[in-house]
């Protein structure tokens, strides 16, 4: 008898409870995938309206491309700097190497050439990998999309958000649609954020390595295809120990992706991470001059100056540039370290660098140290070969050499002999060194009565001699009986702009003049009359090589050359037995040469102007809020010391000039220092002295004191 089974009520309703559950799962699974798809939709679509998303119309052919920086040179056409908010080069893509393209595709988008803009299978594995961690371990931009991020930063912000990436992604589809992977591919090479102010591939070879990229190793391509992961954390300079990890990282993936052979691979892996050294390579080269012209150039091209791609072609010299700043922080170093007295109170430049207070200290214009400025000019033409404007450009920005106004001191002396030549007095003429009787009223209503740094007088003494020694009272003297507004107009002549109010006291310099100014006035020596304007810019391109400016010499005849010669062996006299003897001839420079040392009031600014017939360098050392340096803080032995080793240094690559040519209108005379007369056999030997004088000034009569027969009335 067959028998029939019954199902249990039991077992009945739980089969159909588990049918009813998975049917309400299947409902909501399928509610919630159209209400998501509903909402990715909307997101989708809405994300650009309203204009939200840029528009690729910027990168269309006929458009200006991404921004370039304008470049400057130096003289002999090496880079100094680059001006513009990013550096950037723009290369093709087929003067970017091959294994550099490949390095960036194995690291940041290796199916770049099979996706339209989008990589679906990487934004599965990232979804996985985030949801594995908890977090947001794994993005998955294209190079579509990150070029996308990189050429329009003010319209997809960079925090990671949805709406970010769905700009990205909207952005990147319409790419792809209007453009060719490989000048996608090239597009994104030339904007990749690559650190250190780097964009594109030839910048960052520039900055890092010092070459093109064009001439890349396979390590040194891989190691700038680690940068964009994180430009700072992964920055060579930075963290180099960081970026050879991930450089090693880059170059498994580039061995996993059939690029390079594992033996290729692991040789590369080993090679050092090597840095190039050239400051000029990451924009550290003669900053305060590169500043001076960027503000000129700014005046005149605004905003093209930082994105147009302009070729700067400056008067710089490279190798003097870099004498200067050997010279002058030695010198410094030499000062502050005890070698020519005690800085009493005053902080060292590097216990301030030590107490990490460089940079953030708010100190306005006037740092608590010592500071020092030079300047170096060519003698004939006016073009600045080197400049220096302070110690620390990252720490005051303040330049020295064409913001500051100090008081020049001696430096000034020359020009008030100056005016004494022109006026038909001799080099031999005798000054009084004695004490002013009665003092001189200054402008403040108060009685001035200088003396000379070593208080002593030494009567009447030829002009020459006064000058070479760098006598208070007697230039004073000649300058009071030449008037002041006769040597305010002399030092007009001379290009000197600084107000000169006509008091005694602006005869020895004690008024305010920019160095600028002063050093280039010595040009007028050093030409034998003709003064020279100093000019920074060669000229300037656009991209295609169409000179935009150009700039021209500019000279003007300030005496004749009898009268400067006159001057100039005069000023010979100061290196050859003078203030300035012990640095400079006595250091060994024999050089034809000339020059003037100052020092101002209480030992607060030390200077020393020299030139030789191509050069004039002018030096200035001081604390930029005006207090005593130390002791005997003269021009001669602080400042002349570091002109003379930068002097030294420049003529070791050039040969030596000639000497300046005498005019042949100049006659000779010998003649009795002691008296200004022609010599006699009577007079004494060690008064004996030879020397030049313009037609008509030369001493006629013997000299009537040494006789051989007694004094006797001229």
């Amino acid at each position: 008898m067959a028998t029939i089974s019954t199902p249990l009520p039991g077992r009945l309703d739980t089969r159909w409870r588990r049918w009813f559950t998975r049917r309400r799962i299947a409902v909501a699974a399928l509610l919630g995938g159209a209400y998501g798809f509903g909402l990715a939709y909307g997101s989708w679509t809405r994300v650009c309206a309203a204009e939200r998303c840029p528009s690729i119309s910027r990168l269309a052919p006929g458009q200006e491309g991404p921004a370039q920086t304008s470049k400057v040179y130096a003289a002999d056409g090496r880079l100094i700097a680059e001006l513009g908010a990013e550096r950037r080069t723009v290369l093709t893509l087929s003067q970017i190497p091959l294994h550099v393209r490949q390095a960036f595709i194995a690291t940041e988008d290796k199916r770049f050439y099979a996706h339209h803009g989008i990589d679906y299978w990487r934004i599965l594995g990232a979804l996985k990998a985030n949801i594995v961690t908890l977090g947001y371990s794994q993005g998955f931009s294209t190079i579509t999309m990150q070029l996308a991020r990189n050429i329009f930063p003010d319209e997809i912000r960079r925090e990671k958000t949805l709406t970010r990436k769905l700009k990205e992604a909207r952005v990147a589809l319409e790419i792809e649609r209007n453009f060719p992977k490989d000048t996608i591919l090239q597009m994104y090479l030339n904007q990749i954020d690559l650190g250190a102010g780097a964009h594109g591939v030839e910048s960052a070879a520039m900055i890092y390595f010092g070459k093109s990229a064009r001439d890349l190793n396979l390590a040194e391509a891989a190691t700038l295809a680690a940068i964009p992961k994180a430009p700072t954390a992964y920055n060579p300079r930075l963290h180099p120990q960081n970026t050879v990890r991930r450089r090693n990282v880059v170059l498994n993936l580039m061995r996993d992706q059939g690029y390079i052979t594992p033996e290729e691979c692991e040789l590369w892996k080993a090679y050092p991470l090597v840095l190039t050294t050239n400051r000029t390579n990451y924009g550290d080269v003669a900053p305060y001059f590169v500043e001076m012209i960027r503000q000129d150039l700014n005046q005149r091209f605004g905003r093209d100056l930082y994105s147009k791609g302009l070729q700067i072609y400056t008067t710089l010299d490279l190798d003097m540039q870099e004498a200067a700043e050997r010279a002058l922080s030695n010198q410094l170093d030499a000062i502050e370290a005890g070698v020519y007295g005690k800085l009493q109170g005053h902080t060292t430049y590097r216990e301030y660098i030590e107490s990490n207070r460089a940079g953030e200290e708010d100190h306005g214009p006037f740092t608590p140290y010592l500071q020092g400025a030079l300047l170096a000019i060519d003698a004939k033409t006016g073009a600045i070969l080197a400049m220096i404007g302070g110690r620390d450009f990252a720490d005051s920005k303040f330049n020295r050499i064409t913001q500051a106004t100090r008081q020049p001191g001696s430096t000034f002396k020359p020009f008030v002999y100056s005016a004494a030549v022109r006026a038909g007095h001799s080099v031999t003429e005798l000054l009084d060194d004695t004490p002013l009787n009665p003092p001189v009223l200054q402008l403040d209503s108060t009685l001035w009565q200088p003396k000379d740094y070593d208080d002593s007088t030494l009567g009447m003494i030829p002009m020459r001699k006064s000058l070479y020694l760098s006598r208070n009272l007697s230039t004073i003297k000649l300058g009071m009986a030449l008037g002041e507004q006769t040597v305010i107009g002399e030092v007009r002549r001379y290009g000197i702009t600084t107000p000169l109010p006509p008091y005694p006291s602006i005869h020895i310099g004690a008024r305010a003049v920019y160095p600028l100014e002063i050093i280039a006035a010595y040009s007028a020596f050093a030409g034998l009359g003709t003064r020279v304007v100093p000019y920074a810019i060669q000229r300037v391109e656009d991209r295609q090589g169409t000179i935009l400016y150009q700039s021209a010499p500019r000279k003007e005849q300030v005496m004749d050359a009898e009268h400067t010669w006159l001057m100039v062996d005069m000023m010979k006299d100061v290196v050859r037995r003078g203030t300035a003897y012990s640095a400079v001839w006595g250091a060994g420079f024999t050089i034809p040469a000339a020059g003037k040392t100052g020092t101002t009031d209480d030992y607060t600014d030390a200077w020393y102007i020299g030139f030789t017939p191509e050069i004039v360098a002018g030096a200035w050392v001081g604390y930029d809020a005006p207090q005593r340096i130390m002791n005997n803080a003269g021009g001669g032995r602080l400042v002349a010391p570091a002109w003379t080793s930068f002097m030294r240094d420049v003529y070791e690559r050039r040969p030596a000039p000639a000497d300046w040519l005498r005019p042949d209108s100049l006659i000779s005379r010998e003649v009795d220092w002691s008296t200004g007369y022609l010599f006699t056999p009577f007079c004494p030997q060690s008064d004996y002295h030879v020397d030049w004088f313009y037609p008509g000034t030369e001493p006629t009569k013997l000299c009537p004191i040494h006789s051989g027969l007694g004094p006797i009335s001229p």
